[in-house]
């Protein structure tokens, strides 16, 4: 029995990944949760995987769980904050951490897993677009095992040798592609974008996602934090990294050799099958999903991004160039204008000019350290707020 904890246990990746733990009992018990301040989601997870610990964001949170679990089970500890979060991610009972709290936020518990030497299951991609060098530094020096979440990246794992996912050269491989659904926007009037409502923007043609994550992938700036973080979890260089539309969605990514082959790994669209992919690694386990019918699908299309769609990518890519703090800045920038969309603050393109305008308005410097790393992210955080106040008052006139 290996324990599990869960970290954003109420949004999309955290419940497919319960689905997959309550399959296989047998197997894994559920150390911990937490669930940001959706008690009602988390007593309901509490009630069927009865973990040993519980974690709300804040104490007002934690206070209302408590109460609700009297009545369910009053054996969870409820605990809150940063310091709850990291207890349940290095608890000694662990054996594997789901990463999966949405952007900045999930960070400093991903780390914490990291230096109490756990197997990582990392669907945050936003620890390595921020801090991508210190990460795998940290990772290194204390022995953790990280395996990617995120369909692609675990689509471009499972298509490397195992032992030289980070030996590119050494295996071969010419480059990685990145497949893109292209998202609901991919053949729409380019001039009809500037009235995209947040339910347009979230209604993403093959996944299921949760909200943010489904406004990245409408604008490609979820593409464009995977470029970054393929560039860390396998060392790759940016020019080697290439990112291709792939309308249908069943080819997750492909790794290209030096002596002509493709290997590609293809599956249904459903988050289970990357999750129990990593939680399993290297055995292979059942996780529900339905088969992939080649028939039924009947054809493969592929496509440049058409970069004037889909600024967001253009903006990645610039950002991993000129390197350092750049990466933070696009992600914090990118948060803050996305969380406004969803608002209703701004309009759906001016979320691109937000954060080019903090790139531009924020000069990068060497990421040495966390601390340097996060005040980036606070800078940016405000400058990106700032531009959205100046946009939120042109619309409003």
């Amino acid at each position: 029995m290996r324990g599990v904890t869960v970290l954003g246990a109420s949004g999309s990746i955290g419940v497919n990944t319960l689905d997959v733990l309550a399959r296989h009992r047998d197997r894994y018990h559920v150390v911990g949760l937490s669930g940001n301040t959706d008690v009602a989601r988390l007593v309901e997870q509490c009630h069927v995987h009865h973990p040993q610990y519980a974690v709300m964001a804040d104490a007002v949170a934690a206070e209302q769980l408590r109460a609700r679990l009297r009545s369910v089970d009053s054996a969870i500890d409820v605990l809150s904050g940063a310091e709850g979060l990291a207890d349940i991610a290095a608890h000694a009972d662990v054996h594997v951490v789901m990463a999966a709290i949405v952007g900045a936020a999930g960070l400093q518990p991903t780390l914490a897993a990291v230096r109490a030497g756990k197997r990582i299951l990392l669907a945050n991609k936003e620890a390595l677009v921020m801090s991508g060098r210190i990460f795998m530094e940290e990772v290194q020096r204390h022995n953790a095992e990280l395996l990617p979440v995120d369909s692609e990246h675990n689509a471009i794992f499972q298509c490397l040798p195992i032992g030289r996912e980070r030996d590119l050269e050494g295996a071969g491989v010419r480059r990685i592609l990145l497949t893109a659904s292209g998202g609901p926007f991919r053949t729409a009037a380019l001039e009809s974008l500037r009235t995209v409502t947040p339910a347009q923007a979230c209604a993403h043609p093959n996944w299921e996602m949760g909200r943010k994550i489904s406004v990245d992938s409408a604008t490609m700036m979820n593409k464009g934090l995977e470029v970054i973080e393929a560039r860390w979890l396998f060392d790759a260089a940016p020019e080697h990294i290439q990112v291709v539309v792939h309308p249908q969605s069943v080819i997750h990514s492909l790794v290209e050799y030096v002596d002509g082959s493709i290997l590609a790994q293809l599956g249904s669209p459903d988050m289970r099958t990357p999750i129990a992919c990593a939680l399993a690694w290297p055995e292979r386990i059942e996780a529900g999903v339905a088969r992939l019918d080649l028939l039924q699908v009947a054809r493969l299309d592929f496509e440049t991004p058409d970069i004037t769609r889909f600024p967001c990518l253009r903006l990645a890519y610039e950002a991993l160039a000129r390197g350092g703090t750049a990466t933070a800045v696009l992600n914090a920038a990118n948060e803050v204008a996305v969380q406004a969309f969803l608002a209703g603050r701004i309009g759906y393109t001016v979320i691109a000019e937000v954060v080019e305008g903090a790139l531009s308005e924020i000069s990068a410097c060497e990421a040495e350290s966390l601390a340097v790393i996060l005040e980036a992210d606070e800078q940016a955080r405000a400058v990106a707020a700032e531009l959205v106040a100046a946009r939120e008052t042109r619309t409003s006139l």
